[in-house]
C-alpha cells in the first residue's frame, strides 16, 4: 500500500489503545506495558491480532514509551524493545501496516524542564534508527503536549529515515496543549517540518475534542488524523474508566468524519469493539479531498501570525548597525539590555522581531541560537532571525520552537542554493530580495524577473511561494524617487500576478 497516496484517497483506520485492553487483562497500574513484549508475547500478539480483525488498517506497536528514559529503570535495551514490539505487531496482524508508536519522553524540555533539545532528538533517533532497522512501515509520534518535543521528535524522524511521519498532539478542554499551543500554531508549525499528517489525539472524547479538529481542519492542508479517549476519564473505586460506549463514540466520529478528517482510530478507554463498530459503520466513507489552504504565518509555541491579511510590523531595533547601545551590550555580553529591547518594541506594536547580533567580534553561531532562547523565554511573538552566517541561521533555526522568519535569501544562485534547504527542512518563512549578481535591481521589470526567479526556484525545493515575503527593495526617497516608485509597481504587479506576500523596509525610506 502506498501510505501517501492512501491517506489522501480513502478514509483509513488506525486500531485503538493498547494501554487499556492490557488493564482489561491484568495489567496493574504503574506497570510497564513495553515489558510485556518479553513476558507476554502471545497477549501483545494476540490484541494485535484483535484490532486487525477487527478492521484496522494501521497497528502501532507496543512501543508508546520504548524510550531510553523510561525504559531505564526497567533494565530494557531501546532496540531489543522494539525490535520484539515489531516482530509482535507483524505476528499478530499480518498484512497491515505497522506504526512505530511514539510517546513522550517523560520529562519536559527546557527552559520548563530539565532536558535539553539535543538529548531530546538523540532519544528519539535511537527509537527511529531501530524502527527502520526492524522494518516498520510508518512513524506515529503521538500525545506530545509540547511543540518543541515534538519538533526533535519529526526532525529525529525525518532525519534518520525515509518513512512517512504522523505526529499528533494533545489538547486540554481549553483548546491549548499544556505548555500552551493553540491548534493553529500546531498547524503552522508540524506542517512546515514536513509531516505527512498532523493531528490530535488523546485527553478528550469525541464531543470534546471536536472544537479543537474544527480548527485544525480551518488550516491543514495535509490529511488529518483523529484518535480521541473513551470520553473523559473518571475515577471509580480507585481505577480510572471511560463511560463512553462504542456505539456513542461512534455516533459522535460522525460529526469529526464530516469536517473532513482522513485517518481516524482509538487512544485511552478505546478497545477492538470500538474499531469493530467504526470500521463497520464508515467503511463506505469517502472523505472530502483534502484542501490546500497555504497561508503565510511565522509562530512562536503559542502564538501565530499570518503575514498578508493586515498589515504586520517586523521590529528590526535588535541590530549593532548604527545603534551604539545595542553595539556596546552585545560586545559586553548584557543580554538584559537586548531583551528590554525586544519588550519596547513588541508594547510598541511590533508583531514579529528581527534579531541581529552580527558584530566581528561577536560569535553569532553561538549568539544567534542564545539570544532566541533568551527572548522566547519573556515574549510570545515570532522572531525573523537576521544573518549572513549560514552556520549561524541554520543553528538559529533548528533550536528555535516554532516558525520563524530568515532574513534573508537573494536571487543570487549561491544564497538560494545556501539558505532554500535550511527553510524546507524547518519549515520557515523567507524574506526573498529583488537582488542578484547583477547588484541591485535598476527597472521595475528588473525586480519581477529576479522574483519570479526566487519563486521558481523555491518551488523546485518544495518550498511554496506562500513561504516567501517578497522584498522589492527600498531605497531612499530623496536621493531615488523613481526607484521607490519603481518598488512600488512592482509590489503592485507581483502581488496581482502572483498573490505572493511583499516586505517593505519602510524606514530606509527618508
Amino acid at each position: 500500500m502506498n501510505i501517501e497516496k492512501e491517506i489522501y484517497d480513502h478514509l483509513c483506520f488506525f486500531d485503538g489503545a493498547m494501554g487499556t485492553t492490557l488493564q482489561q487483562k491484568g495489567l496493574k497500574t504503574g506497570e510497564i506495558p513495553e515489558k510485556l513484549n518479553f513476558t507476554h508475547p502471545e497477549l501483545i500478539k494476540s490484541i494485535h491480532q484483535e484490532y486487525s480483525e477487527a478492521g484496522a488498517e494501521m497497528i502501532k506497536t507496543n512501543t508508546f514509551g520504548a524510550n531510553k528514559y523510561k525504559l531505564h529503570p526497567t533494565g530494557l535495551e531501546v532496540e531489543k524493545t522494539i525490535a520484539q514490539a515489531i516482530k509482535l505487531a507483524r505476528e499478530g496482524a499480518k498484512g497491515k501496516l505497522i506504526a512505530l508508536d511514539i510517546g513522550p519522553i517523560g520529562q519536559m524540555l527546557a527552559p520548563v524542564g530539565p532536558l535539553d533539545f539535543d538529548e531530546a532528538y538523540e532519544m528519539f533517533k535511537e527509537q527511529i534508527l531501530a524502527g527502520v532497522k526492524y522494518g516498520v512501515d510508518l512513524v506515529l509520534i503521538e500525545t506530545i503536549s509540547d511543540l518543541y518535543e515534538a519538533k526533535a521528535a519529526i526532525l529525529a524522524a525525518k532525519e534518520n529515515s525515509s518513512l512517512p511521519v504522523f505526529c499528533t498532539m494533545t489538547f486540554q478542554e481549553d483548546g491549548r496543549t499544556l505548555t500552551g499551543t493553540d491548534p493553529e500554531t500546531l498547524v503552522s508549525v508540524i506542517e512546515g517540518l514536513g509531516v505527512t499528517a498532523l493531528g490530535v489525539n488523546c485527553s478528550l472524547g469525541p464531543g470534546e475534542i471536536y472544537p479543537i479538529v474544527e480548527q485544525i481542519m480551518q488550516y491543514t492542508s495535509i490529511p488529518v488524523i483523529v484518535q480521541p479517549n473513551a470520553g473523559l476519564p473518571v475515577l471509580k473505586d480507585g481505577k480510572t474508566e471511560f463511560l463512553i460506549t462504542p456505539e456513542q463514540y461512534v455516533t459522535q466520529m460522525t460529526k469529526i468524519l464530516d469536517l473532513g478528517v482522513h485517518i481516524i482510530g482509538g487512544c485511552c478507554g478505546t478497545t477492538p469493539e470500538f474499531i469493530r463498530q467504526m470500521v463497520s459503520k464508515f467503511k463506505n466513507f469517502t472523505p472530502p479531498p483534502v484542501r490546500s489552504q497555504l497561508r503565510t504565518t511565522c509562530a512562536s509555541p503559542c502564538h501565530t501570525v499570518e503575514i498578508g491579511k493586515d498589515i504586520v510590523i517586523i521590529g528590526e531595533r535588535i541590530n549593532p548597525t548604527g545603534k551604539k547601545q545595542v553595539k556596546e551590550a552585545l560586545k559586553a555580553g548584557n543580554l538584559d539590555y537586548l531583551l528590554q529591547e525586544g519588550i519596547r518594541q513588541k508594547e510598541a506594536g511590533a508583531h514579529v522581531l528581527d534579531v541581529n547580533v552580527g558584530l566581528p567580534d561577536i560569535d553569532e553561531i553561538e549568539m544567534l541560537p542564545r539570544i532566541s532562547r533568551e527572548l522566547q523565554e519573556i515574549l510570545d511573538i515570532p522572531l525573523q532571525f537576521d544573518s549572513s552566517n549560514i552556520e549561524a541561521l541554520e543553528k538559529a533555526c533548528r533550536y528555535y520552537n516554532g516558525k520563524p522568519i530568515i532574513n534573508s535569501v537573494n536571487g543570487k544562485t549561491s544564497s538560494m542554493e545556501k539558505l532554500f534547504p535550511i527553510a524546507k527542512k524547518y519549515g520557515c518563512l523567507m524574506v526573498a530580495l529583488c537582488l542578484d549578481e547583477r547588484g541591485l535591481p535598476k527597472s521595475v521589470q528588473d525586480r519581477i524577473e529576479i522574483a519570479e526567479k526566487l519563486i521558481s526556484t523555491a518551488q523546485k525545493y518544495g518550498i511554496p511561494k506562500e513561504f516567501l515575503l517578497i522584498d522589492c527593495l527600498t531605497l531612499t526617497a530623496s536621493a531615488q524617487q523613481q526607484a521607490v516608485n519603481d518598488s512600488l509597481e512592482a509590489m503592485r504587479q507581483l502581488t496581482e500576478k502572483y498573490q505572493v506576500v511583499t516586505v517593505l523596509g519602510a524606514s530606509n525610506v527618508s
